[in-house]
């Protein structure tokens, strides 16, 4: 778990972006960053059981903040994720691979 994880996440207008996750796990917590087209943004209340780990991530968008909810499954050298937007129906799934 523990690693940089590189993805190439769905956007709002159809179009992917790349994600960097710089994760570490100590026991069932999670912690570390996710680097996009904002910077560096950490992420909060992160866990880890087994092999699946979530955790959240607040951006601002426009002066708003909008957060998200990752949920994802580990196999080997990826993590199936899925992201939910807080505060509506919208989710979308996608993976990480273990940077190299």
């Amino acid at each position: 778990m523990t690693g940089k994880w590189t993805a190439q996440v769905p956007g709002r207008d159809g179009q992917t972006r790349e994600v960097t996750f710089n994760l570490k796990a100590a026991g069932e917590k999670l912690t570390g960053t996710m680097s996009g087209r904002q910077g560096d943004v950490e992420i909060t209340d992160g866990k880890v059981k087994g092999d699946e780990v979530s955790f959240d991530v607040t951006m601002n968008m426009q002066g708003n903040a909008m957060k998200m909810t990752y949920k994802g499954k580990v196999a080997g050298d990826e993590i199936k994720f899925t992201r939910h937007r807080e505060g509506s129906d919208r989710t979308s799934e996608f993976t990480a691979h273990r940077a190299k």
